[in-house]
């Protein structure tokens, strides 16, 4: 597990692709997912790195697209949103699965008078999927996941839960950074190379086991159990480690 032994290299960084979560992996983890940032010399080692790797460089988040964006500006990133249900190509174009936004609408319109109830509790629409954040009510955790549940129960066909760090999100079933992962790997200029997927919670285990899978590097950031090979402390950690490259 240790970082030392990670088989990238300075030597042979360009025969990777790199993949990335963004919160609580390259933006440090902060108390409301509007007063997230990503650190300029992280910006700067992002842009260097995917020089290196010829564009083979993405982020793959819970995000939106267009926070991803806001997030990392002014680079302009490969990357795929929403756990994978929106993506965009190197070349540009942008992919979106269809996804029933009504149905997202009314699972808002259910959860929305909760916030006012449970005090720190904040509900993010993201369009395509939703996300009930508790970090600033933990003693809600159990009231937001039940909650959740029973606000996806009627979609349960379409969507599913998806538990994080102080947040419980419902996200179209059949969006996976796992899937992201694989959809990008099989793009110019990633396809070929070895990926390299860093992230730091539950959602990117599954992106963890795809690129394992490719026998690629996986690299989890922070405590807890993971199927990751190596492991950084910190957001800061993994962007020292980068800059080594």
């Amino acid at each position: 597990m240790h970082s030392h032994s990670i088989p990238v290299t300075s030597d042979n960084v360009g025969r990777h692709a790199f993949l990335f979560d963004l919160d609580g992996t390259l933006a440090p983890i902060a108390a409301t997912p509007q007063q997230a940032h990503v650190p300029a010399e992280t910006l700067d080692v992002l842009g260097r790195l995917k020089n290196l790797a010829d564009g083979a460089l993405a982020i793959v988040s819970g995000r939106p697209l267009a926070q991803i964006d806001a997030l990392v500006h002014p680079l302009v990133l490969t990357g795929a949103g929403l756990h994978g249900a929106q993506w965009r190509e190197p070349d540009g174009t942008l992919h979106e699965l269809p996804v029933d936004t009504a149905a997202v609408a009314r699972m808002v319109e259910s959860l929305a008078p909760l916030v006012d109830r449970w005090p720190g509790t904040q509900l993010e629409h993201k369009g395509l999927s939703l996300a009930f954040h508790y970090r600033n009510a933990p003693d809600h955790e159990q009231d937001a996941r039940i909650a959740a549940e029973m606000a996806m129960q009627p979609h349960a066909d379409r969507f599913v839960l998806q538990p994080g760090k102080m947040v419980v999100e419902i996200k179209p079933r059949h969006a996976s950074k796992a899937a992201a992962i694989g959809r990008l790997m099989g793009l110019p200029p990633f396809a070929g190379r070895v990926p390299l997927f860093a992230g730091d919670d539950l959602t990117d285990e599954a992106g963890f086991e795809a690129v394992k899978a490719m026998g690629g590097v996986t690299i989890k950031i922070g405590e807890g159990e993971s199927v990751a090979d190596w492991r950084f402390p910190t957001p800061a950690a993994l962007a020292g480690w980068l800059a080594l490259l």
